[in-house]
């Protein structure tokens, strides 16, 4: 079978199924276009298919995520008779190392503001207070990139410090309370005017560049970037990129579960709490920053320490 019609055949089906699944869809078009759209299904041979997952850098987390890609639409495809085996590769590649998160000191943080109001060299499209509000946002509530920039005015309810994310990583909606500092920069910013953006009712967007225009994540990324850079911020531990806008999450999340544990609070109680804040589906997904910064493992040791005492003592 044409191997382009088969793959719009399985994405239709996925998309039937209620998944979103436009990562693996772009990747199956990409598979199509390399190969040869009108390529019949069966004449596909193993090398391509490894020269497509490797592609023309170094091997990286990206390898798997096309092989799955590629394995669900291969057992499709097999399933249903229209292949008998299937070409991918039988022996895995080992896996790269994780990426290890960027957390952000307080002085750091510190800079990444003051550097918001400064780091334009030439008017952007993005108004300095925006760049700021954005960055606050993150850090004061661990939205991703994508749910933030998606907010629109109907979901921001600043009587009630409230925000409501909608169709979220996971499909879900979730309502995320903020604090009365973040609750302060929100008023400051709705409060500054902006030019009528081209929808109205309920899809207005909250964030919007100087022409009214939903703020895009690539926008605002290449903004942080400039802003880090501005501020002097970059890693020096090995890792693989360079502190990151997603880090701005991982920041909040170390941050509180630290300040959990100076404070004395039963963290393990409180972290399927933090779980659900975030919008994590499973528990391990939030556990991993229990481990993530000396800091929080040093707040964590002296927790012990003083378990163990008192047991001692009893």
């Amino acid at each position: 079978m044409n191997l382009k019609q088969l793959i719009e055949q399985y994405v239709a089906f996925r998309q039937s199924l209620g998944e979103r699944f436009k990562t693996n869809a772009a990747i199956l078009r990409a598979f199509a276009r390399v190969i040869g759209e009108v390529a019949d299904i069966a004449d596909v041979r193993v090398e391509q298919v490894s020269a497509f997952l490797v592609g023309a850098g170094p091997i990286t987390r990206t390898w798997r995520v096309k092989y799955d890609a590629l394995l669900g639409f291969y057992r499709y495809a097999i399933s249903r008779g229209y292949a008998v085996a299937s070409p991918l590769p039988a022996v895995m590649p080992k896996r790269p190392l994780s990426l290890i998160p960027y957390i952000y000191s307080q002085d750091e943080l510190r800079r990444l503001l003051q550097a918001t109001d400064s780091y334009q060299r030439l008017r952007s499209c993005m108004e300095p207070v925006t760049v700021r509000t954005l960055v606050l946002l993150l850090y004061g509530t661990g939205l991703r990139c994508r749910e933030a920039v998606g907010l629109n005015r109907a979901d921001v309810d600043l009587e009630g410090s409230l925000l409501t994310v909608r169709q979220t990583k996971f499909f879900k909606t979730r309502l995320v309370p903020f604090g009365p500092s973040l609750a302060q920069a929100l008023h400051q910013y709705i409060a500054r005017g902006q030019r009528p953006g081209p929808v109205s009712g309920d899809q207005v967007p909250f964030f919007t560049t100087r022409e009214g225009a939903r703020v895009s994540q690539e926008t605002l990324k290449g903004t942080f970037r400039r802003v880090c850079n501005h501020a002097g911020i970059r890693r020096h531990d090995g890792g693989r990129y360079q502190p990151r806008l997603h880090d701005l999450r991982h920041t909040f999340a170390v941050h509180r579960l630290t300040s959990w544990y100076r404070q004395g609070a039963d963290v393990q109680r409180l972290l399927p709490l933090l779980s659900v804040y975030m919008g994590h589906v499973c528990l391990e997904a939030t556990q991993v920053y229990l481990s993530m910064t000396p800091e929080l493992l040093h707040e964590a040791g002296t927790r012990f320490e003083h378990y163990t005492k008192e047991v001692h003592h009893d």
